[in-house]
């Protein structure tokens, strides 16, 4: 790091101050029962999210999506979506207890990660924000898949260095930071015939604009372009809430792309895919996407306080 990245004393301070407080919830959280913990979340989070500033932005999205949902069913949907990710946060310094309960992790379709660790079959995972979504890249190092799993680092480093000892407790040694050294890392993965995984719903300045909700947004081409470089599929996964703390995790059936020689085309058309895909699961089960990040472009967002 040099001197001109280097933070101040202050924010060192406040760095470490915040991550001995992730030390605590993590403490606390470790010493109750797993359904406690998580009904404990959804609860303080369902009170205390429709008092920030970003409840707007929830409701805003909300409404981009379900533009003719009913304005008790809007406000319904949000109760809902604060508890969702209530759970999710309070759930995550326990991730692993959930993981090495069989009973509380279901997998739908577990045959095709089995057959992609049993053939060392190279693919690109994509999913979203759904959920705990933290399980899914377990299901798949369970299931002896080698796959490069990418994150994106927190501000605090310390903070982060704590979240990246939390997922090896439930299996996850394997990051490939995101921006242009984690997409080279991710290239030289897949050269030697590993799999990648990637979020891809989130807004991503300088992507492809393609439809969500009949909305251009901006997406990130690299999972559609992947898989067209090395000639293999996108293999679509999605996390369910069951009850609390249970889950069931889906293998979605593979989306092969076409190469018509055309690549901008072609990775245009992978984004549209993964967009649909993304669309039909929030569709599916809109209480548990993460609502609370600016999706579409900010023009949208300007016309919606119009």
């Amino acid at each position: 790091m040099t001197d001109s990245a280097r933070p101040s004393r202050l924010q060192d301070l406040v760095w470490r101050l915040e991550a001995l407080a992730f030390d605590a919830v993590t403490f606390l959280a470790r010493l109750f029962p797993i359904d406690a913990v998580s009904d404990f979340g959804a609860g303080l989070v369902g009170l205390l999210g429709p008092l920030t500033s970003t409840h707007r932005v929830a409701e805003t999205n909300i409404r981009i999506a379900f533009p003719d949902l009913p304005t008790a069913e809007v406000d319904r949907l949000l109760k809902a979506q604060w508890r969702a990710l209530g759970r999710w946060a309070a759930e995550f310094p326990i991730l692993d207890k959930i993981i090495a309960d069989p009973s509380r992790v279901e997998v739908v379709n577990a045959g095709r990660l089995e057959a992609i660790a049993r053939n060392r079959e190279s693919v690109v995972f994509i999913s979203g924000h759904f959920s705990s979504m933290e399980i899914m890249p377990a299901v798949i190092i369970h299931a002896g898949v080698t796959c490069q799993i990418t994150y994106r680092a927190t501000n605090n480093p310390h903070v982060d260095a704590r979240i990246r000892k939390s997922r090896f407790r439930y299996g996850v040694r394997l990051f490939a930071p995101k921006g242009g050294d984690g997409a080279r890392e991710l290239i030289r993965a897949l050269s030697r015939g590993e799999c990648v995984a990637l979020m891809n719903d989130q807004k991503f300045n300088g992507g492809i604009l393609a439809p969500l909700f009949g909305v251009d947004c901006h997406t990130a081409p690299g999972p559609s372009s992947f898989a067209l470089r090395f000639g293999i599929p996108l293999v679509p996964m999605s996390v369910q809430r069951v009850e609390k703390a249970r889950f069931r995790v889906i293998v979605h059936d593979d989306i092969r792309l076409e190469d018509t020689g055309d690549r901008n085309a072609d990775i245009a058309a992978g984004v549209r895919r993964v967009n649909a895909f993304m669309e039909s699961r929030i569709r599916d089960r809109p209480e548990e996407w993460f609502w609370v990040h600016k999706r579409w472009p900010n023009e949208v967002y300007r016309r919606s306080r119009d």
